[in-house]
């Protein structure tokens, strides 16, 4: 469904359409100076007809693509520096899944984690100050722990947590601090 020109923008309306002028200007599609006209554009806009001229000439971003992480009877896992995409599924049969974002790139305001565990719990480990949600988490036989704040906190990072569980449990929390 289109959206009409008139109706007013959000702030995070807003933030796509900056951090799509930043993708360009780094994919070299747009000069500094077209980058600083175009965010000023972006940054006094009120409608979505004001902020369209700022991307109407770039080409359209990849649709957001699901990544999955298949295992059958281990465990998923992922800690350290690696690229977080926006919609990661995790799909194990007798196993679970370990992800620590703590020390990732996230490239995304929002990610969204879609857990399918037949048999198996999930710890998902958010850097500091980072939100989540796992309302829309199912779990049979167990339960969703979320140790962190659950409204989005503008600037930081928000998970959506989502899927299916069997038996096992989902615990989100921050990364325990070092003993000293």
């Amino acid at each position: 469904m289109p959206i009409e020109p008139r109706v007013r923008i959000s702030d995070d309306d807003r933030d796509r359409t900056v951090q799509r002028l930043q993708r360009a200007f780094a994919a070299g599609l747009i000069t500094r100076e077209e980058m600083d006209d175009r965010l000023e554009l972006a940054f006094t806009a009120r409608s979505h007809g004001d902020l369209a001229p700022a991307v109407a000439d770039l080409p359209d971003e990849p649709v957001d693509e699901v990544v999955e992480l298949n295992s059958t009877s281990g465990r998923v896992k992922r800690a350290g520096d690696w690229l977080v995409p926006r919609r990661l599924r995790i799909i194990s049969g007798y196993g679970g899944a370990n992800l620590d974002l703590s020390q990732t790139v996230i490239d995304h305001p929002e990610i969204e984690i879609d857990l399918q565990l037949a048999y198996g719990s999930a710890t998902i480990i958010l850097p500091s100050g980072a939100t989540a949600n796992a309302d829309a988490v199912v779990t049979n036989w167990g339960n969703t722990t979320c140790k962190v704040p659950g409204r989005p906190t503008p600037g930081k990072l928000h998970v959506r947590v989502t899927g299916q569980l069997g038996y096992g449990h989902v615990k989100i929390r921050y990364a325990r601090k070092p003993f000293n």
